[in-house]
């Protein structure tokens, strides 16, 4: 397996987390998440112009949502990964599960949305073509649970356990193309289970934690068969560079440890997620029925006085 296309990857010294967090940026990670905070910020900017106020929260959000992606991959992190399984398995965690639940709570298409400039009668600017895309079969099809949850279940045994996985760690594309996958396929799963931003399937919230469930035992799963496997599984990592130091069983074992642990972090975000916005939804509607119910009370009130002021007439 040649991984001459990460450089140095092949002579890397033993793992430490200081040497994982030095400075070595793949380019197109690089390029994208400097254009999405880019474009984020002047969304934001260009509503606080406009008076209207964005959540700060919702930057927060974002923000570390797209570092937690350059994190993985415009560091050493991601030298290591191509021949550490274990390291591997933690960019394939947090840019699956992690990342795109904060980039979600960050709301990017309703900002978008609401900062997008209209366009004239008749023409279709930026923010008619994505209304349209959002109200596309493509994305309805593409948000469905019945689309979504096999999907992020084949990321994970239809990859590591074919010769696919073997083929994308050849080069530099692949992976990225990998990684490019695995930050979709999140996106896609966690959208309409716990996203801010409009999407066509938005069930209950009762369904929302079904699906949520439904998915998460399968990580734990492959989790536990990669400890449990008595010889390396991945030919990628089968023979790791003697520089490492490092065991390929060992580091397999570890590698299942992360995908086995890590199921736990994004169920328990998205559920506190969830609570939260049924909540928040719970509290709009009874205000709307208080609202309602003054309405009423407040003719009822004018119908008596009407009543009363009639009775005095009569009697005068």
């Amino acid at each position: 397996m040649d991984h001459s296309g990460h450089g140095m990857t092949m002579d890397l010294p033993p793992f430490t987390l200081g040497r994982g967090l030095e400075w070595s940026a793949d380019p197109f990670f690089l390029v994208a998440c400097l254009v999405g905070l880019g474009l984020y910020g002047w969304g934001v900017v260009r509503l606080r112009r406009r008076g209207d106020s964005w959540p700060v929260g919702r930057v927060v959000a974002y923000v570390v949502g797209v570092l937690t992606v350059a994190l993985m991959m415009c560091t050493k992190l991601n030298d290591y990964g191509m021949v550490m399984f274990s390291v591997h398995m933690v960019q394939h965690m947090v840019i699956s599960m992690l990342s795109p639940i904060l980039i979600l709570l960050g709301a990017p298409i309703t900002l978008a949305l609401r900062a997008l400039p209209v366009a004239g009668r008749g023409r279709k600017g930026p923010r008619e073509l994505l209304l349209a895309l959002l109200h596309s079969r493509y994305v309805r099809v593409i948000t469905h649970p019945a689309f979504t949850i096999p999907l992020f279940i084949a990321s994970l045994y239809a990859l590591y356990f074919t010769p696919l996985f073997d083929f994308l760690m050849g080069s530099k594309a692949g992976h990225v193309a990998m990684m490019v996958h695995f930050l979709a396929v999140g996106v896609a799963f966690f959208w309409p289970i716990m996203g801010i931003d409009p999407g066509p399937n938005r069930p209950g919230y009762l369904m929302r934690m079904l699906e949520l469930f439904a998915g998460m035992p399968f990580h734990a799963f492959f989790g536990i068969a990669l400890m449990m496997g008595s010889t390396p599984m991945v030919d990628t990592f089968k023979h790791p560079p003697a520089s490492l130091g490092i065991d390929a069983l060992t580091d397999q074992s570890a590698a299942g440890g992360i995908a086995w642990a890590f199921s736990e972090v994004p169920s328990v975000l998205v559920l506190l997620a969830l609570l939260f916005q049924w909540y928040r939804s719970e509290q709009r509607q009874a205000k709307r029925k208080d609202r309602a119910a003054d309405r009423d009370g407040d003719k009822e009130l004018e119908a008596y006085n009407a009543y009363l002021a009639s009775l005095q007439a009569r009697g005068n």
